[in-house]
């Protein structure tokens, strides 16, 4: 049987989840729940891990997780610790403990064979991650959130690119409409609603290019080769 969660157990189990979906790079595999067995009667399941997603090739079985985090609230209980040993013996690379009411996370140590604590400012550097991975991520929900938004830059994820995307355009727009109304030139409103609705990064900064010299906005707004300016 496995005991339900209490609030503030729950809801780290969730923000681990979510963090970890985000900085695990491209060739592994993150999980909750996932049984791993130390022995032929044991049914140890670490509350997240992370494991390779290429298939064994002898047995054609998941491999062995190489991290693997625990959650626990006033204290480590004997059977995360006894949970930590047994993953680290079956050849797990590391292992974590986010203790909740300390505020601490601790990685488990096979050279003393206890927990080690980490520094609040420190970061989990590892090859799974696509970048290091903030302490503070883990325990804190607005810490979460920007270490998902780093990571999901660094992996250029299509939605960080769009949003880029957007904030150029968005950017140029602006500019093209400060140059105009620097040279006195005012859009109609169908002009308004052309530069509003462009996106092309390409056509607004060659609309800028004509702008400073444009003796219309029509001028400025031309597609193709650049407008001459009249005598």
């Amino acid at each position: 049987m496995t005991p339900p969660a209490r609030e503030p157990h729950g809801e780290a189990h969730l923000t681990l989840a979510y963090v970890l979906g985000a900085v695990v790079g491209p060739g592994w595999q993150p999980a909750v729940d996932l049984l791993t067995r130390t022995s032929h009667d044991s049914d140890f399941a670490p509350d997240a891990s992370v494991y390779p997603k290429k298939r064994d090739p002898e047995t054609g079985g998941r491999q062995l997780e190489e991290l693997a985090f625990e959650i626990a609230e006033t204290r480590i209980p004997k059977l995360t610790t006894l949970k930590a040993r047994e993953l680290s013996r079956r050849g797990v690379r590391r292992v974590f403990c986010v203790l909740l009411s300390k505020e601490r996370v601790l990685e488990w140590s096979r050279a003393t064979d206890t927990w080690s604590p980490m520094a609040a400012g420190d970061e989990i550097l590892d090859r799974c991650f696509v970048r290091p991975l903030p302490i503070a991520a883990l325990l804190d929900a607005a810490a979460a959130d920007r270490a998902v938004v780093d990571a999901l830059e660094a992996r250029r994820h299509p939605a960080i690119v769009e949003i880029e995307r957007r904030e150029r355009s968005k950017t140029l727009r602006t500019a093209l409409l400060a140059v105009l109304s620097a040279r006195q030139l005012v859009p109609t409103a169908a002009e308004r609603t052309e530069i509003r609705s462009e996106t092309s990064a390409r056509r607004l900064r060659s609309c800028i290019e004509r702008a400073a010299t444009a003796d219309t906005v029509r001028q400025a707004l031309a597609r193709g080769r650049r407008s001459k300016r009249r005598a």
